[in-house]
């Protein structure tokens, strides 16, 4: 029988939060299981980073899901509806969830990371989920974690049988966006290789104006650090 490694699942959209998620999760020693979606969004230019990233933090393995949310809609990212645009990051709502919020993906991305991390037996996933810099997702919140890991625990053969106990980490959950690059400049992060846009061109260049690379932006002026992106303008 296979001996147990310290393994870990971790959740990777090619953006600056997951892949210093990843980051952390190798700095922490852990053997790297990479996991993205190919969920019905507008682009793919994001998976195309993931497996950049996956690459340069050498994974085990990096696996590509197909889970089509685009039948379903009800988001910019899935659906005929305009990602909106703004000219600085003053401008976003936070009075309301933005119509980029993607119904129940975080649960269903939880859901695969569960699954896979029960057959290779992994006792923790990250997510790089923020609750200060973000958009008010519902699904980014402490106290959403805090439910999914306590039904992780009793929905898995592996946690009914106490063989593993799993642990969810959102290690960036307390940073800002700024915090969050630093973290990853200190672990070596090549942030050229992520992806921000919600809404790039045909040629992978972002458009600067969405929520997500608003607080890109942000983020990396605050840091006091050239921002790799290129940007349409």
């Amino acid at each position: 029988m296979e001996s147990f490694k310290k393994r870990a699942v971790v959740l990777s959209s090619g953006g600056i939060d997951s892949t210093t998620a990843m980051a952390i999760a190798k700095s922490e020693g852990f053997e790297l299981y990479s996991l993205s979606f190919r969920y019905g969004q507008r682009h793919h230019a994001e998976l195309i980073s993931a497996t950049k990233i996956a690459q340069f933090f050498n994974v085990k393995k990096h696996l590509i899901i197909n889970v089509d949310l685009g039948n379903i809609g009800g988001s910019a990212l899935t659906d005929s509806i305009d990602v909106p645009k703004h000219a600085t990051v003053q401008d976003i709502s936070k009075n309301e969830i933005p119509i980029t919020y993607v119904p129940a993906r975080n649960t269903i991305f939880l859901s695969y990371s569960l699954a896979w991390a029960e057959v290779i037996k992994a006792d923790t996933i990250f997510i790089g989920v923020t609750a200060v810099d973000y958009s008010g997702y519902p699904d980014c919140r402490p106290e959403y974690i805090e439910a999914f890991e306590k039904m992780a625990n009793l929905a898995t053969k592996t946690g009914v049988t106490g063989e593993i106990k799993l642990k969810i980490r959102t290690p960036l959950i307390h940073l800002s966006k700024s915090e969050i690059i630093l973290k990853g400049i200190e672990l070596g992060v090549d942030y050229s290789l992520t992806l921000s846009c919600y809404d790039p061109d045909n040629e992978g260049r972002s458009c600067g104006q969405c929520d997500s690379c608003l607080h890109r932006i942000k983020g990396f002026k605050e840091a006091g650090i050239l921002d790799p992106t290129i940007y349409i303008y």
